[in-house]
């Protein structure tokens, strides 16, 4: 397993870069510790699968070191950093059968029999995939075919990471709640050093323990899904993470107090600061009712559990998580949880002294 330590990584995919702008991917300076799961999420384009082939290998970034363990090994091939990589589609041997796909890299590593059959023998056995041991794979579905891709990266002790580039795309949805969780299984059983690519949030934060959140070719925050969820670092995490996303209303701040519209909200210890100050909070910290500051309800969206009410607040769209046996008042007013209020000022997180 690998201590991952990214030192001013950067990467533009053009020749002299001139601004920031140029690069794919901007500054990235952290470490990532040794046996970790992490999951790195955010939309498509934001510089996640770049930074994943700098870790593995396949890229070599413009500027910056990569290291494992202290050593460096930013000119080091794929190989020879000893990681195994799964991709977003499935990359399978058709001629061989399951059993040999998965045996490869182990006999390729010069491994005993005895132990390669009882590796894969119990590859096979979590990827439901032992009535097919001696099929070739070429007959096999796509799903099943990701599977002896994920088996090729999991059947392996000695790599120093694992890296998942989006894995489960093509795998039905009750699939990848089974799969993610044997790959949780096995993270605690062997202490993998594991880093997952998704844009899904659901896959992040039931994979990770930490997320490693980017946007625009930055990464914006890391921390536990409860970090992300109650103190999100960035405007950006604030609406990407959770459904519905953060409401995030523009305000005016004097000393204690942000002013939405004709509305006062008391924010304790809250100062002002340069730039576009805003203000956050989770719809399930706010509530609904008879007094505070009166919305207009747009729609009303009956999901099960509870109902999540669109509304207008000072001309500005906010959402609220009403319980599913919640009242809705005729003349329905919101206020705001103190403890789920977080200010931004140009879109950052910034600490209030209350």
């Amino acid at each position: 397993m690998a201590r991952i330590e990214l030192d001013h990584i950067r990467h533009a995919y053009m020749a002299n870069p001139q601004s920031a702008d140029d690069y794919a991917l901007k500054e990235v300076h952290h470490q990532w510790s040794d046996g970790g799961a992490y999951a790195l999420l955010g939309p498509s384009g934001c510089g996640k699968t770049t930074l994943l082939n700098i870790i593995s290998g396949l890229l070599k970034p413009s500027e910056g070191q990569i290291r494992f363990n202290g050593a460096d090994v930013t000119n080091l091939s794929t190989e020879e950093r000893n990681i195994a990589q799964v991709f977003q589609f499935p990359v399978v041997y058709d001629t061989m059968t399951v059993f040999d796909n998965l045996a490869f890299p182990l006999r390729n590593r010069g491994l005993p029999e005895a132990d390669v059959k009882k590796r894969v023998t119990e590859t096979l056995e979590m990827l439901d995939l032992s009535d097919r041991a001696n099929k070739r794979a070429r007959g096999l579905t796509a799903d099943q075919k990701q599977k002896i891709s994920l088996g090729r990266g999991l059947v392996r002790r000695d790599v120093n990471a694992i890296l998942f580039d989006e894995p489960l795309t093509v795998i039905d949805p009750h699939l990848k709640w089974v799969l993610r969780s044997e790959l949780k299984k096995l993270h605690r059983r062997f202490g993998f050093t594991m880093v997952y690519v998704t844009h899904d949030q659901t896959e992040a934060l039931t994979f990770a323990d930490k997320v490693v959140v980017m946007y625009e070719g930055e990464i914006v925050q890391i921390g536990t899904p409860d970090e992300l969820f109650r103190r999100p670092a960035h405007t950006f995490v604030g609406y990407f993470i959770g459904s519905p996303g953060m409401n995030i209303v523009p305000i005016k701040l004097d000393q204690g107090r942000a002013r939405l519209g004709e509305h006062v909200i008391d924010i304790p210890g809250a100062t002002p600061m340069p730039g576009k100050m805003e203000l956050g909070i989770r719809p399930e910290f706010v509530t609904l009712g008879r007094e505070g500051m009166p919305i207009s309800i747009s729609k009303v969206e009956d999901i099960g559990r509870h109902r999540i009410v669109r509304a207008q607040l000072a001309d500005h769209d906010i959402a609220v998580v009403v319980p599913e046996d919640g009242d809705i008042p005729a003349d329905p007013r919101v206020t705001f949880v103190p403890e789920g209020i977080n200010l931004y000022a140009d879109s950052r997180r910034v600490e209030t002294r209350g």
